[in-house]
């Protein structure tokens, strides 16, 4: 059996093999076998060097060994002693060699010592020889190169501009790996990294720069920036003195310097497959965000055709949130400088680059500066997007089917009652968008005093359909032909989206874009002044990337080329909110776990595949579950048909796709298994077999590819209901950029509240917690703790905001004199309270714990009065369970293992002081306060 010493070392030797090593022992030496040769336990005066590296025959480092598991930091100065120890014979390239590494088999350090402040460093794998070699010649290293960097030339370049590289050239001269640049939208960031880029590869040699994008179409925006880009001592364009590459193919050349491309294709290449498919690329990583979150990361192994030493510095644009966990292997894969650019930072990003801020640049501080405009905010309210509508029975409604976009018409059987909320995802109302347009044409000459034409207008939609809605509407509304507006989606079908845009942005027409995530961030189109949200946006830093689509500045004859001839400037753009966008709470990241992006067809295909990632799993129960309820009784019978008698029924398959997630279940299963093999706790292996079988055992049916047949043609089936009857009507229009924060929080507020009245009364006969409350409000014995974060999560995964911490703070705005207290904000329990409040079942909103209180002083006022004393002892452990109840809704003997109970002396010390009655005592305590 191998020690840990020969495994570590084992490790090493594949390591280094798979770099290019030739591995050889002192007695078979051979230095001139390769290029690169690594002998093991190579002596030198303070002993046998665990390698020694040897490059065309002389020795260049050597790699300390150890076993797995060891710090590496505290062996640095053992390698240093054998880098300054003589060898005997053997040429060297220097007296001190300059290279040295530690590794233990699953972690390598790395040092050059002749950088000027020289500092190991982590490395994902052992340099080539050829690295090595190179490196060895030049007469400075690439960190000492950067000391000499010369001043920032300003011509050309915005105050702005010049702050952000004379700030990146310090911060790399202190040898700091991640650096972070913050700029506004429109102030000119990738000008500034094609500047420093520029800078890197002629002072300091680097000999070539990796530029990540967001997506496909930015690439080539980036790469239209390089080739426009004229060198400011040279006078020639970037690409006429260095090769620039934007990838569209697996393959890199190695004659260029600047590699533009996405981290998905980037790590399509790290694997090793021959072509990645260019469709892949272009989703933003705002678009599928909590799915991107969601995942687990991006794991990468060594790829000797693109080894880690390939870059020198990697520029990473606007690659939002995922690129920091589910894809920070393979940033940090390489042996590079990374350098962040992004206008709306979140907490993930500053982590990631190590809090190193180089420079912020706000958008207020543009907007004074020259560099951006500001905006004003129109707020247009309807009653049917504030409240929504009702349709009474006996109407008729159009019905179209989602996937074959057939439609047809039906007379309601029952009232067809719809929430705000609602609009646009499964009930859309052609006259709400119709009122929101008519609003904002017949306000344009306020809202553009002077103008004849319209202004260059994007709308932001909820989904692909809602797009096609309103480009109809808007087309209707104004009065003009289908040139006048446009829809750039994924889905467009009308040419290219890439020509599109470019239309959009240069040509007259179309005067109108309506998007969904396409052109939402990132993509420069200047004679932009006016955002339409008819959508809203929870995360903080998604908004702040829409919002900066207007804020870009254009010269007088680029605006005039697609706009009235006699404007006089582009001064300001001009957000109008019909959602109540710039007024709803905002998020640094979402929340839940979600797979927008992916078909319901696509999610059926990857489970049946085998994909075991949790966030599939749990969004195809989610949109099964979505699904059972708008099942018929036929449907349902459709499905048992098929599976036989001992088939699942839809409601039954996403139960168990969701048991297969669920940390409880799984936690009951390793527990089963350590069990049955007679271990007190479950090992790692028994909570893996546990995660096994519990998603084999959700999966199985779904590998019956005629049930994943039958379950898409049903969720096909599920119609939009078009709403003709209602009329809508506006309800407030005006500008509200100096909206007071006090009215901002109360609509915030009402918002939230009414989202919660209208999710009670839509679930309450499905989730167990609201029959409970619903119906028994008093009684408490069908209610646990297990319904409570039940309908706590099926909360969040409805909305952020209607978590109890947020739905407490909405009613403490709304209705402040009738709120008393909430102790922790995020206390499940809460929620018992909420919903009492809500449906009207009490008249104060009191936080649970004041109830349970209250309760528990009635109970002890009437044991009393029937000569029932206790101890202060017995009071101690009485409060305790009190305590209990009011966050967990229950005391068990169970609770009595857990804090506090346990530091007291757990069950014993209780039974003691309570003898026999304590079971009774417990009983009744949880009758008499949790109801």
């Amino acid at each position: 059996m191998l020690t840990p010493e020969q495994k570590a070392r084992e490790l090493i030797d594949a390591q280094l093999m798979a770099a290019g090593w030739v591995l050889q022992d002192r007695d078979q030496l051979n230095r001139t076998a390769a290029l690169g040769v690594a002998v093991r336990e190579f002596p030198t005066a303070s002993g046998p060097a665990d390698y020694a590296l040897l490059v065309e025959g002389r020795l260049v480092g050597v790699v300390e060994a150890k076993k797995e598991g060891t710090s590496l930091t505290a062996v640095a100065e053992q390698t240093a002693r054998y880098l300054t120890s003589a060898t005997k014979h053997v040429p060297r390239t220097a007296e001190e060699l300059p290279f040295g590494y530690e590794a233990n088999g699953h972690e390598i350090r790395f040092l050059d010592r002749r950088d000027p402040e020289p500092r190991s460093r982590p490395e994902f794998w052992f340099h080539r020889p050829e690295t090595l070699r190179d490196w060895a010649r030049q007469t400075a290293t690439l960190r000492a190169r950067l000391q000499e960097l010369p001043a920032v030339e300003p011509a050309g370049l915005r105050a702005c501009q010049v702050e952000a590289i004379r700030n990146l050239d310090v911060s790399l001269k202190h040898d700091r790996p991640r650096a972070l640049i913050q700029m506004a939208t429109g102030s000119g960031k990738t000008f500034t990294a094609v500047t420093a880029a520029y800078r890197l590869i002629k002072f300091a040699g680097a000999k070539r720069i990796l530029f990540l994008v967001d997506r496909g179409n930015l690439g080539r925006q980036t790469l239209q920036e390089f080739q426009a880009y004229t060198t400011p001592d040279d006078g020639r364009k970037f690409t006429e003195l260095y090769n620039v590459q934007h990838l569209t193919s697996n393959h890199l050349d190695d004659v260029n310097k600047v590699t533009i491309t996405t981290i998905q294709r980037l790590y399509s290449m790290l694997r090793g497959e021959a072509e990645f498919e260019e469709g892949n690329e272009e989703r933003s990583g705002f678009e599928l965000p909590a799915d991107a979150v969601s995942k687990r990361p991006r794991e990468v192994a060594y790829n000797a055709a693109l080894p880690p030493e390939t870059y020198d510095f990697i520029i990473i644009d606007e690659c939002h949130r995922s690129i920091y966990n589910v894809w920070q292997q393979v940033l940090e894969y390489f042996d590079a400088h990374l350098i962040g650019l992004t206008a709306t930072p979140s907490k993930q990003t500053f982590g990631f680059f190590n809090q190193n801020l180089v420079m912020e640049y706000s958008h207020e501080r543009a907007v004074v500066d020259g560099v951006n405009v500001g905006f004003d905010v129109y707020r247009i309210e309807t009653e049917i997007t504030a409240a929504g509508a009702r349709v009474e029975k006996g109407s008729s409604v159009k019905l179209m089917e989602r996937q074959t976009r057939r439609r047809r018409w039906e007379t309601l059987d029952d009232d067809l009652v719809y929430t705000g909320n609602q609009l646009d995802r499964s009930v859309t109302t052609p006259d709400q968008i119709r009122t929101v347009l008519t609003k904002f044409r017949d306000e344009l000459p306020q809202l553009f005093p002077g103008r004849t034409h319209v202004p260059k207008t994007l709308i932001f939609a909820k989904t692909d359909h809602h797009a096609d809605e309103i480009v109809d509407l808007v087309r209707e509304v104004f009065g003009k032909s289908n040139d006048f507006c446009k829809k750039i989606t994924y889905g467009t079908t009308e040419g290219k989206p890439d020509e599109l845009i470019k239309r959009f942005r240069n040509e007259f027409n179309p005067r109108v874009a309506v998007t969904v995530d396409m052109i939402s961030t990132g993509t420069d189109i200047r004679p932009l002044e006016c955002l339409i949200f008819l959508r809203d946006v929870r995360s903080r830093v998604y908004y702040d990337q829409m919002k900066g689509r207007g804020t870009r500045t254009i010269s007088l004859d680029d605006l005039r080329l697609v706009a009235d001839q006699d404007v006089e400037a582009k001064t300001r753009f001009v957000i109008v909110d019909a959602v109540g966008v710039t007024e709803s709470e905002k998020t640094e990241t979402t929340r839940t776990e979600r797979t927008g992006g992916i078909s319901f067809e696509k999610l059926l295909e990857a489970v049946a595949l085998g994909s075991e990632e949790p966030a599939h799993l749990r969004g195809l129960a989610t949109r099964l579950a979505r699904l059972d309820r708008q099942l018929t009784d036929e449907d349902r019978a459709t499905v048992a048909a098929h599976g036989g008698s001992g088939g699942p029924s839809v409601q039954q398959l996403a139960g168990r796709l969701f048991d297969a997630v669920d940390p409880v279940r799984q936690e009951t299963a390793a527990l089963a298994l350590a069990g049955q093999a007679g271990a007190a706790e479950p090992t790692e292996a028994h909570w893996q077999q546990a995660q096994q079988q519990l998603t084999a055992t959700a999966t199985v049916a779904l590998n019956d590819p005629a049930l994943r047949t039958l379950l898409t043609k049903l969720h096909a089936q599920k119609d939009m209901v078009i709403d003709l009857v209602s009329k809508d009507r506006v309800i407030n229009g005006g500008f509200t950029t100096r909206h007071s924060a006090e009215e901002a929080a109360r609509r915030l507020a009402q918002t939230q509240v009414d989202s919660f009245t209208a999710f009670i009364a839509e679930h309450r006969d499905e989730i167990t917690a609201l029959q409970v409350l619903h119906n028994q409000p008093y009684q408490r014995r069908a209610l646990t703790y297990r319904e409570i974060k039940q309908l706590a999560e099926a909360l969040k995964l409805e909305s952020p905001p209607l978590l109890p911490e947020h739905l407490w703070a909405a009613y403490e705005q709304l209705e402040q004199s009738r709120v008393r207290g909430a102790g922790p904000k995020t206390l499940l329990t809460n929620l018992i309270s909420l919903v009492r409040f809500a449906t009207q079942q009490t008249e104060v909103l009191e936080a649970y714990p004041l109830t349970v209180e209250q309760r528990y002083q009635h109970w002890l006022g009437r044991q009393q009065l029937a000569g029932r004393l206790f101890t202060e002892d017995q009071l101690g452990w009485l409060h305790m369970m009190k305590d209990r109840i009011a966050t967990s809704l229950s005391v068990s003997a169970d609770s009595f293992t857990l804090p506090p109970f346990i530091d007291q002396g757990g069950y014993g010390r209780a039974r003691a002081l309570f003898g026999d009655a304590l079971p009774a005592v417990i009983e009744e305590l949880n009758d008499e306060l949790a109801a």
